[in-house]
């Protein structure tokens, strides 16, 4: 992964990778061309699901720390 790509937000990594599946899923590019947006593509997957794992754990926490949930909640269960 680069740099870049570590400092992107999760909603600018969505809307890049967007980007990318449009113009691979046009099937115009040039060989090389869609295989570095393939590459690219599996970076921004591996980075959204880190910072997707990074607010679960933080909302893990959050939940511990608070002993309970608020009043109404079930804990994401369906009764």
């Amino acid at each position: 992964m680069t740099r870049k790509n570590k400092e992107l937000t999760f909603e600018a990594a969505m809307a890049r990778l967007e980007e990318l599946t449009q113009a691979l899923e046009r099937g115009d590019l040039a060989l090389d061309e869609a295989l570095a947006y393939f590459k690219e593509g599996t970076a921004l997957i591996e980075h959204c699901q880190n910072l997707l794992d990074a607010a679960e754990e933080t909302l893990r926490l959050l939940k511990v720390g608070e002993g309970s949930l608020p009043e109404g909640t079930n804990g994401g269960e369906q009764k």
